[in-house]
């Protein structure tokens, strides 16, 4: 099977009030987080929302050549209205992100995961909401890129 082409991936968790930004490493081995962004749910529908602009500045700016954002299924695989609105916001994403492509993956659990994670280490409260969406975008990111390398092997 073809290698995982190099260059930087950006994982994305979109939530109902903030997005979580992780990036993956050239070689596409380990995502780590990079930023929070708060959704903006006030732009015109015909106008980039500043949260989507903010995606397609931080795509170039770390040269990505994929972003990757997780889809929220549900346990019984079905996409429900949370997948509808990913959906949505991943198609918005594409339409202005130029060539580079953004792909759809399951995220199920993700967020539960990165919270139990974070519990873990002792992060709580409001410092876990902080940076839940981030480590949530790690989880995507790098359960991605792990089946891309068994997808590979």
């Amino acid at each position: 099977m073809a290698e995982l082409s190099r260059g930087v991936r950006l994982g994305v968790d979109v939530g109902q009030v903030r997005v979580g930004v992780a990036r993956s490493d050239p070689h596409g081995i380990l995502a780590t987080p990079l930023v929070t962004l708060a959704r903006d749910l006030t732009a015109a529908p015909d106008a980039v929302p500043t949260d989507i602009a903010e995606l397609v500045r931080l795509a170039a700016e770390h040269e990505a050549v994929e972003v990757v954002v997780g889809l929220p299924v549900n346990l019984a695989g079905k996409h429900g209205p949370a997948a509808e609105n990913v959906s949505a916001y991943a198609a918005r994403l594409a339409d202005v992100m130029g060539p580079i492509p953004v792909t759809l993956t399951d995220e199920r659990m993700s967020t539960v995961v990165a919270s139990r994670r974070l519990a873990e280490r002792g992060v709580r409260g409001k410092r876990q909401r902080a940076v839940v969406d981030q480590a949530a975008a790690v989880e995507i990111l790098q359960s991605w890129l792990d089946a891309q390398r068994r997808r590979t092997q």
